[in-house]
């Protein structure tokens, strides 16, 4: 296995020249140096000085989890043009995440089908337009840069009473979309 691109990644993301890896891990400069080009290999006690040098052990440094994904650009969202809105998702396939975050666009005097009682949490930003959050008791006026942050335990819609769109980021955590 060839493990020196590794090495040199793990090296250069703790900002370490490799004489101060060197230095820190007992060996010279030059192994370091053959070792990252993979010239050379490390016994297992070597390696395992490099990797604590690293911040990291034998596990972690071997282990073959995929990549997370972390940018997303506008290639990655996804469309879906409903009745009354459009949805798009931001980041693929949130629902196995832990929140959801959308933007929506509320179309003139359309509202959301209605989010009934669940236990998480929302938070929106309307990024263009103003809604109004209507709740079983209550109707909130949202304009253009203002938030809103509930939680899910009341029954709820989003409404465009104006006539352009609405566009709004929309995270709800768990996912519900």
């Amino acid at each position: 296995m060839e493990i020196g691109q590794k090495l040199k990644e793990l090296r250069l993301r703790n900002d370490l020249t490799l004489s101060e890896l060197a230095s820190r891990c007992e060996v010279t400069k030059g192994f370091l140096s053959q070792l990252e080009r993979d010239l050379t290999s490390p016994n297992i006690s070597t390696l395992e000085n490099i990797l604590e040098a690293l911040g990291t052990n034998l596990y972690e440094f071997f282990s073959k989890e995929p990549e997370e994904q972390v940018i997303f650009t506008k290639e990655d969202f996804f469309y879906d043009e409903r009745e009354n809105e459009s949805i798009e998702w931001i980041v693929p396939n949130a629902q196995k995440n832990s929140m959801e975050p959308i933007i929506l666009t509320l179309h003139p005097k359309c509202k959301t089908s209605v989010l009934e009682s669940y236990d998480g949490q929302e938070f929106g930003y309307v990024l263009k337009g103003a809604i109004e959050l209507v709740t079983s008791t209550k109707k909130y006026k949202i304009k253009s840069k203002d938030v809103f942050y509930m939680s899910g335990n009341k029954s709820h819609y989003l409404y465009n009473p104006n006539s352009t769109d609405a566009k709004i980021l929309w995270i709800t955590n768990p996912p519900m979309f």
